[in-house]
């Protein structure tokens, strides 16, 4: 049964837009002499791989948005910078992810071969064959060097799937649950959206179930970050956010915690930043969550529009099996 108030789908749009504002104001900060001066490494290379995935889906939803057009040009600086692959290495514990990323989502035309020198690498590495990697982060590798357009000996999305946690989750309680690895999992299946997740009908909503129980949990909880990518998931698995009751919950809740100046002020009410923070503090407190909030309402306001779907495109199921 739907749950659309009729201001619903004003509060969407308009959180949609101002989380795109304030990304395109403060995401150069990223790769300015400040950033690099006032951000550690890592996060900060992380946050910029993120902003390349939001780039991609933002091309694919509103392609003429003039703000893509500025993050693009920030993406395309940092890709073509001869120490940024070195500094994908510096933790170990993400190196190999965080260059498979790297070489996944490198913009079209850049004028450097890194992104294909790093990819030869891995592959002569084994990086992308399965080994002994866990369920979860395979099938994170299968998407991204699929995305890459690499060879690779990676199992099926429909043999990764029955092993994932979302496949197992059915009778578990919500607190025993990753909620990243639920919803990066569905996000992954689905080309976070623009896909059919390639499900049968009872797996897809045994998995809607687990995502609407974990939204309910998270929603009551007050973590902003991760409603964001579990409303994001229900749309992902042919549900509309804004009809099912926790979904609207969550968008409720994202709009009213909402900054003046687009920004999620935090990934949770007990992570938000202080009200005494500095900029960098408010930054680095707010741009996972705005950053999740605009990738989300981009992909489902999009769709709602008529202009994409996760469900209906059962053609590109079969190509990606």
């Amino acid at each position: 049964m739907s749950t659309r108030s009729a201001g619903l789908d004003e509060a969407v749009t308009s959180l949609s837009a101002g989380a795109r504002h304030w990304i395109g104001r403060h995401a150069a900060y990223l790769d300015s002499p400040a950033g690099r001066a006032e951000l550690p490494v890592t996060p900060r290379v992380k946050a910029l791989l993120q902003l390349a995935l939001l780039c991609r889906y933002w091309g694919r939803t509103a392609p003429e948005d003039i703000v893509l057009g500025e993050l693009t040009t920030v993406v395309e600086r940092t890709w073509q910078q001869p120490d940024f692959p070195r500094l994908l290495t510096l933790d170990p514990r993400y190196a190999r992810a965080f260059e498979l990323m790297y070489a996944a989502l490198a913009p079209a035309g850049i004028v450097t071969d890194a992104p294909r020198a790093v990819l030869t690498r891995l592959t002569a590495d084994g990086y992308l064959a399965p080994r002994r990697k866990s369920p979860y982060v395979h099938l994170e590798a299968r998407f991204y060097a699929d995305l890459a357009g690499a060879d690779h000996r990676f199992a099926s999305y429909e043999e990764l799937y029955a092993a994932s946690l979302p496949a197992r989750a059915g009778t578990l309680p919500v607190a025993d649950l990753d909620v990243c690895v639920v919803t990066h999992t569905v996000f992954y299946l689905s080309d976070f959206g623009l896909r059919d997740p390639g499900l049968t009908e009872d797996d897809r909503a045994q998995a809607l179930r687990v995502v609407e129980r974990l939204t309910d949990h998270c929603v009551g909880l007050g973590e902003w970050d991760l409603v964001g990518k579990l409303v994001l998931a229900q749309y992902c698995l042919g549900a509309d956010p804004l009809g099912t009751p926790s979904g609207a919950a969550g968008i409720r809740m994202l709009a009213e915690v909402q900054s003046a100046d687009g920004a999620i002020p935090g990934r949770s009410v007990v992570r938000r930043a202080a009200a005494d923070a500095t900029p960098v503090e408010f930054f680095r407190k707010s741009y996972q969550a705005t950053l999740v909030t605009a990738l989300a309402t981009l992909i489902i306001t999009s769709g709602r529009a008529g202009g994409l779907s996760a469900a209906g495109t059962s053609a590109v199921r079969e190509a990606t099996r």
